[in-house]
Formats: structure tokens, sequence, C-alpha cells
């Protein structure tokens, strides 16, 4: 079996047709446990899916060949691709593997080697630190081969022990021995790290798992929870009011379950994710592309006609997650590189916690603010997104308030293709020259005199950084404020959660659509014409039925028979 993938999503086509043959609430006509037929058919899906995503086709510790022992990750790939030898060359055509790629609706290049964030910035000069979360092995600088398939990391994606972890600083590789080492923002003494066990991991593979996924995706920019806002370690095993999908007791579902996989490339961008899935459910015609909550709930899901109106223009995560955030664990929302360098007393570098143990200001980064249970912002989208990369004039970008949008997104209320979105907006101030009027490209891991974390000094790493990635620059930097965009789909709620209607339709200072001035909210807007009309209609109706009631007391009056 060269793609377990392939096989969920054919056991999913299978079980998405038995679905399809009954309307909507209908009992599952699937053979099996008399229970199990009792079922509703989306979560008889939900349990198939399920049972799926554990099925094996072949028991890995009986093959001699992965004994090992290995000293290292691409003698396990090695072996791996004796078999699955076309995989790695599939990865090697994915965003996991290139870190770049073209917007299929901007035609931009995009992808974390020329997009910019307002969290650690450009990997470029950077790579042993960022390339900890990439998928494959030695990506140490600009000579990384990346044709060569036995880069590739099998094992990140495929353990299921649980125990495999690439180390922080050693470009994409785990440990190969245990190790003492002392983080930058730790507390002060070095921390024992535990290598895996290549074998035993490598005996162990399956299908991917949340903790696969979010071993990297729970900690982008630089923690747990930091950047997406929706995405952190609780959802590793979520209960059913944080996520009605991944809980156990829900739909116990993979991230591949909707992010899905054909031939090693995922489906979902956040540099162009759909807005509306006109295509509705995935059969009886299969796009393969299920980062839609419309490919498997459809086009029309509730049975309210009114609510199903409102899916025209407002997005499902819009009503079905209040807020995010809310697994426990917090998210940054406000970061200011501008402060960083600080010392203390005794003239070394400066690192405090606040009362929750978050780490509110850093030497190395500067001030930082987070949030938990947060109301997301609504914007309109319709599909097309607007990033600024490390070589954008940044004129073209700046908003009306003056701040630097990183990742405008376009829509609006009489854009047919747009929705109301939520979003994590993140807010930020970081280095760009202002004389070239760019963003920077900022060294700052690393042993070097240049490097940021190293030596504290602005000047020289953000020389370093440019001279490296071979950017034009003034030799003059400053600091400017960045907002930035984060798409909320994960950490759906369960029905019975969802936003009240009275959250949107209010004329409160907390509406949630406050932000959205370019349509008609009922109970919220006034309109002198539409208002006139509604009050003409109360009344027209109430005359209606008074003048039916005289009428009819009349005519009994009449006639008492």
């Amino acid at each position: 079996v060269l793609d377990g993938g392939r096989i969920l999503n054919e056991r999913w086509m299978i079980v998405m047709k038995v679905a399809a043959t009954r309307p909507a609430g209908a009992a599952a006509v699937c053979a099996g446990p008399k229970w199990f037929a009792r079922l509703p058919a989306a979560l008889a899906l939900a349990l198939l899916l399920a049972g799926t995503a554990a099925a094996k086709t072949a028991d890995h510790s009986k093959f001699k060949e992965l004994a090992g022992p290995f000293e290292s990750g691409p003698e396990v790939t090695k072996v791996c691709l004796s078999c699955h030898n076309l995989a790695g060359h599939q990865v090697m055509k994915s965003i996991h593997w290139n870190w770049e790629g073209k917007s299929p609706t901007t035609g931009k290049t995009v992808g974390k080697k020329w997009v910019a964030n307002n969290f650690c910035g450009s990997p470029l000069s950077n790579e042993p630190r960022c390339t900890s979360c990439h998928g494959g092995y030695g990506w140490q600088d600009k000579n990384f081969d990346f044709a060569n398939p036995e880069n590739v990391d099998c094992l990140a994606c495929h353990d299921t022990t649980g125990s495999y972890k690439k180390f922080s600083t050693d470009a994409g590789h785990p440990l190969y021995a245990d190790r003492e080492f002392e983080p930058m923002e730790g507390p002060p003494g070095k921390k024992p790290f535990k290598a895996p066990d290549l074998a035993k991991v490598a005996q162990h593979v399956g299908q991917s798992g949340r903790q696969n996924c979010g071993n990297c995706h729970f900690n982008g920019g630089g923690g747990d929870g930091v950047k997406h806002g929706d995405l952190d370690s609780s959802l590793k095993n979520p209960s059913k009011e944080l996520d009605v999908h991944m809980a156990k007791d829900g739909g116990n579902m993979s991230c591949a379950a909707c992010h899905t996989f054909n031939d090693h490339q995922p489906s979902g961008s956040r540099y162009a994710a759909r807005a509306k899935d006109a295509h509705g459910k995935d059969l009886p015609e299969d796009d393969h592309d299920r980062a839609t909550c419309e490919s498997c709930h459809g086009n029309a899901p509730h049975h309210e006609a009114k609510i199903n109106h409102h899916a025209n223009k407002v997005a499902c995560q819009t009503c079905h997650i209040p807020e995010f955030a809310r697994g426990g664990v917090a998210t940054k929302t406000f970061w200011d590189w501008s402060t960083a360098g600080k010392m203390d007393a005794a003239g070394k570098p400066l690192f405090v916690k606040d009362e929750h143990g978050h780490l509110k200001y850093s030497a190395a980064k500067g001030d930082f603010e987070y949030g938990e249970n947060l109301r997301p912002s609504y914007k309109w989208y319709n599909g097309i997104v607007h990033p600024v990369t490390i070589t954008d004039k940044l004129d073209g970008y700046i908003a009306a308030d003056g701040v630097l949008e990183l990742n405008r997104v376009e829509g609006s209320a009489g854009d047919p293709k747009a929705r109301i979105w939520p979003f994590k907006v993140m807010r930020g101030k970081q280095a760009y020259d202002p004389v070239n009027n760019t963003l920077v490209v900022n060294h700052v891991c690393g042993d070097d005199d240049t490097s940021l974390w190293k030596n504290y000094d602005y000047a020289k790493s953000i020389k370093a950084g440019m001279d490296y990635a071979g950017l034009p620059y003034s030799g003059k930097f400053d600091f400017i404020e960045t907002r930035m965009n984060w798409f909320i789909t994960h950490m759906v709620a369960p029905k019975e959660k969802a936003v009240p209607c009275q959250e949107c339709h209010t004329r409160g200072e907390d509406g949630r659509l406050n932000e959205i001035r370019d349509i008609y909210v009922p109970g919220r807007d006034h309109n002198r014409w539409i208002d006139s009309i509604g009050w003409l209609a109360v009344a027209g109706s109430l005359a209606g039925g008074l003048a039916h009631g005289f009428i009819r007391l009349i005519a009994r009056r009449r006639n008492p028979q």
C-alpha cells in the first residue's frame, strides 16, 4: 500500500454514498449492530471514519528491515522508500516540503520562505530553528538538497507512539542521543531531553493523527497556541464542548479527515481558503477536497430555511465557533519586537512572566499580550488573500488607520462570492527598512556574533539577515505597526452553543457584527424607509386581524346558528 490516505478516501466515499441515499437525519442503513443502524447519518459517518483511521493493512513491527538500529532519520526514510517508492517524490511536490507555491487566486508566490508574518519573521538565515517544523531532515542553510527523497521525514507524520519529535535547533532532525539543553526563555539551567528510539517508531507507523499534525501546527509562532488561536495542544484530546469533530465522544476525526491528502498534497490553505464551497457534499461527485464545512454538511444543512438563507452570506464558522482559544491554552494577540534587548540589573537578558505564567517580556523578542476565550473579529471574505512578502514595497498594503495589513482579505456585502468570516487579528510591531520601504529579514537564531538572540544588536542581526537573503538594504531600520488575519475554523462548538441570534441582531455596543457596516442588519440598524415599511406591515397585520375578528363577531350575532 503506497498511500494509506487513498484508502481512507475510498472508504469515506463508500460511506458517503450510503449517507447520500437517505434524507438528513434518517437512520443509518449500513450493515452492522442494531445500535449502529439507529444512529443519525452524520454520527454513523463519524464513527466509521474513526474506525477507518485505525485500520491497518500491514504490521510494520514484523518487517526485519525496520528492526534497526538506525543512526539517523534519513536511514529510516531510505528503508521506507524501498517499499513506498513513490511517497518521497509526492512529498517533494508539497508545500510541506518546498515552503513555497503559487496562490491559486492571485498567482503570487507564497509560502513560509517569502510571506511575512508578525511572529518570528522569516526562516531565511534562521533555518536550523525554523525547519524543526519542516517535513524533512537537514535544512541547515540555503544549500539544502530539495531533490533528495531520503531527506524526507516520514516519521514526523506517521509516528503512532507519541515519542518522536524533532529537536528545536537541529534543522529538522530529532535527537540521536540524549542531550542536556538550556532553553533560551525557560528557567536557568539545563534540562534533559531524551532521544527517540528510531527503530521502535519505525515499527509503529500508521496514518497521521492529531498529535502528528499538532507537533508543528499547534506550536506555530514559537509555542503552544501562539499563532492560530484555534489550534493548540488542547485539541489532542478535546472535549465535545471544545470541538465536536475531534472529540472522542464526537466525531473523533483526525486533521486529514478534512484536510484531505491526495498523493501527499494537503487540501486547505490560509493563502486561499475557500470562502464558499459551491460544490457542496462530496458525493455523488468527489472533488477530493474536504477542507470546507459544505463538503460534508452540504449547502443547506439546517431544517429552518431562514438559517440556510443566512449561510449564503455568513460562513458556518461565524455561528458555530463562538470563541477561540477556549481549551485552556492562551494565544498571543500582540507582539512588539521594538522593545527587545532589555537587560536586568546584573546585565543579563531580561525575561518577565505575568500572573498566569505567560512570558510577557522577552529580551529576545520584546513585549507580548495574550488572551483566552476570545470573540473573533468578523470580516467579509471572498476567497482572495493579499499577503505581504519580504520583497514587496509596503505602500499598497497600508490600511486607512496607518497599520500595515500583512494579509488583507477581500470581500464586501455586494460581492456574491463573499461571506462574513471569523478571524483572529494578530497585532504587532516589527522591523522594516524605511528607505527601501520593505520589511526586513532579521537573523535571530545562531551562535554567531550577528545573531539577535546572541548579542541583542538589531543593526547587526538585520544586516546579516538581509545579506544572507540577498535583498537590498539601506542600512537603516525602524519599526512599523502590523496586523495579520488568521482564519478561525477549528474549535467548533456543539450546535446548542452556536452564537445566539441576538448577539448579532442587537443595537448594543457589544454586537458581534459591529465592524460590518455595509449591510442592513435587522435589530441593529435604523433605516427610515425599511423601518416605516416594517411598522406598516405590523400595523397592517394587526388591523387585518382586528377586522377579521370584528367581521366574525358581527356575522355570529346575525346568524347564531
